[in-house]
């Protein structure tokens, strides 16, 4: 039975338990399922009321997020057998995840045959912000359905209205994120080539991020992650291989060569299978400095340094 007033939400990892929380902080109350135990406890502490199946929110929440790690687990929640396409209380589904435009699409189709709207959501700004509430937020989809749910995503994130149709904010997102993984991959390389040739590592990222070399990876990334040697960005590889993967793809189906980004994935890939996929991001900086037989040591003034 649908529950007036009460959010749904499925996947409450790593970037659903903040934004869930930061819904629950501007009074909305929540049930929640994930597949992950400790993931359930933490949200139950946190007061959300929790589910016994994805069905169950969908019976029970008119309008429910999703926040989940992959196409096939997307597909799944979606449009399975016993996904949210089933439910008798959603109306609107609001999809934060990133998974590629060709599933996003087909799931709004199928949801749309059941009275169900998808709005494409997907976020910006990892872990960090979502904690911090200030994702980047790129949104397309129903006009109408988009409008119910603007004052929702405002609660953690800065909104970027992108097109009428699911699958066109996905677009955007995989283009940023190819962006900032490509940035990320040649900042490395710069940066170990610097150490090995006897530079500095704190003057030679200052002076970086104070000239044209600058990016998000040097001016973030690198001064809070990797320079003090931490490696805590929140973001693994997989999800990195994933994103640059599905980006690839989207724009070779689009006739656009992709001779730069195709050569990126190559290098987060290899670093993956080479070093491990459940590594945080920044240390692909470890995977060059072992190829370059480089050795870079902490820089004791950086941020966050110990």
């Amino acid at each position: 039975m649908q529950d007036q007033g009460l959010i749904g939400f499925v996947g409450v990892g790593v970037m659903g338990n903040p934004i869930a929380k930061h819904l629950m902080a501007n009074g909305h109350r929540l049930i929640v399922y994930d597949r992950s135990e400790p993931a359930m406890q933490a949200m139950a502490q946190a007061g959300a009321r929790t589910a016994v199946t994805t069905r169950q929110v969908a019976d029970e929440a008119e309008i429910v997020f999703t926040s989940l790690p992959s196409p096939a687990v997307f597909t799944q929640v979606l449009t399975g057998e016993d996904g949210l396409q089933g439910g008798g209380g959603v109306r609107i589904v609001v999809d934060l995840s990133t998974v590629g435009s060709r599933a996003t699409r087909h799931a709004a189709a199928v949801l749309r045959a059941r009275g169900i709207e998808l709005v494409d959501a997907p976020v910006s700004g990892g872990a960090a912000g979502a904690r911090a509430g200030t994702l980047a937020v790129m949104v397309a989809g129903d006009p109408e359905a988009v409008s119910r749910v603007s004052e929702l995503l405002q609660a953690f994130g800065k909104l970027f209205m992108v097109g009428p149709e699911p699958g066109q904010a996905q677009l955007l997102k995989l283009l940023n994120n190819m962006l900032s993984s490509t940035a990320f991959a040649v900042t490395s390389e710069a940066f170990v080539a610097g150490v090995k040739g006897g530079l500095d590592p704190q003057v030679m990222m200052s002076a970086i991020n104070a000239g044209s070399g600058r990016s998000a990876a040097s001016q973030e990334k690198f001064m809070k992650q990797v320079l003090p040697r931490s490696f805590d960005f929140g973001f693994p590889i997989s999800s990195v291989c994933k994103d640059i993967g599905l980006a690839v793809e989207e724009c070779e189906a689009l006739g656009v060569p992709m001779w730069v980004g195709a050569m990126a994935r190559q290098v987060w890939n290899f670093a993956g299978r080479q070093h491990g996929m459940d590594r945080d991001m920044t240390e692909l900086v470890k995977s060059v400095e072992e190829w370059a037989g480089a050795d870079v040591p902490n820089a004791p003034n950086a941020p966050n340094a110990p």
